[in-house]
């Protein structure tokens, strides 16, 4: 049993902290994400991160993965970020594991039906799109 040093909490109750064995961090409470995640995208801009790691791949043999568009007849939902956490995830892993594993998400999937639907407006109105 925990010795009951008879230290108080500031509202006069027992202070739990101190029956706890937790290390000591000098990590804060709160992240504060909203003013550090700008700070590190730019550091991470400034030292080239991304084209560094695409350098060190060089060489090694290749994982490729093929990542379609999302179907394009509902709405956004929870599941599409799911999908290219996962990918990202496998990617970033093969990578690890070393291969040259670079993931472009694919989201082009509006480009081609609209594309379709200009052309019959304009065969409609006896246009071409090559004039």
């Amino acid at each position: 049993m925990a010795k009951d040093n008879g230290s108080k909490s500031p509202e006069g109750g027992r202070n739990w902290s101190e029956t706890l064995f937790l290390p000591k961090t000098d990590f804060p409470m709160k992240a504060g994400l909203p003013e550090l995640e700008p700070k590190l995208l730019q550091r991470w801009e400034d030292m080239d991160l991304y084209g560094k790691l695409r350098e060190a791949s060089k060489g090694r043999p290749k994982f490729v993965l093929h990542d379609g568009p999302p179907y394009a007849n509902g709405n956004i939902h929870i599941g599409h970020a799911l999908n290219k956490i996962l990918k990202d995830l496998v990617t970033k892993s093969q990578s690890m594991l070393g291969f040259d594993s670079n993931y472009v998400p694919g989201w082009d999937c509006h480009g081609l039906p609209i594309e379709w639907q200009i052309e019959t407006q304009y065969r409609n109105q006896g246009k071409s799109k090559d004039a």
